[in-house]
């Protein structure tokens, strides 16, 4: 994946409730590169979520929090790749992991949703799942049934510091990652 990024999807669920819940950690992550480049969310009923754009290397990137709850990311997700024309493999997904604790980030390209039910959505709407994925860690319960309760939770403060922590890292590649060097971020990444 050479290619400049042309979309950044970050999942999550809209509403002040969810706000500062593990969940939305996706939506942390566009917040944070929005606030970094100094550019705006509008809400867009068009693509049932909020849109920011930026210019970067002489081309628009999107920046996009769905605003159909995380199980319908897809409709979203899909419904701006169709109308901007933008190749899945143009697009990075930022999302919380249970499988990393928090302050863990890995980024990869394609593969299957591992159980997320947001990539699942995104892969089901788009038909494709060749598209890269920032996985921000939130950690596991230690009840593997309270895990809809728990992504539905605000982290600790000390969990919290770690995830803000963990994101920042991954803003100073921002810059790479927009200029479509994804490996490169990976290997960086992905090694710590």
């Amino acid at each position: 994946m050479s290619a400049g990024l042309k979309l950044i999807a970050g999942l999550g669920n809209p509403g002040v409730q969810y706000q500062k819940t593990r969940h939305n950690a996706g939506f942390w992550f566009v917040d944070g590169i929005a606030d970094r480049l100094n550019v705006d969310f509008r809400p867009e009923a068009a693509f049932q979520g909020e849109l920011a754009r930026l210019e970067y290397g002489g081309n628009t990137v999107l920046l996009l929090k769905p605003a159909t709850y995380m199980n319908h990311s897809g409709r979203s997700v899909g419904s701006v790749l169709r109308y901007f024309k933008i190749n899945p493999a143009e697009m990075l997904v930022a999302h919380d992991e249970l499988e990393f604790l928090p302050g863990v980030v890995r980024l990869k390209v394609a593969g299957g949703h591992g159980g997320h039910n947001g990539i699942r959505d995104i892969i089901a709407q788009t038909g494709s799942a060749d598209f890269a994925r920032l996985r921000i860690g939130i950690g596991r319960p230690p009840d593997k049934s309270r895990v809809s309760q728990y992504v539905l939770e605000n982290p600790g403060k000390t969990e919290a510091g770690q995830i803000a922590a963990a994101i920042d890292r991954v803003m100073d590649h921002a810059e790479a990652m927009l200029d479509g060097h994804i490996q490169k971020v990976m290997n960086s990444l992905n090694a710590v």
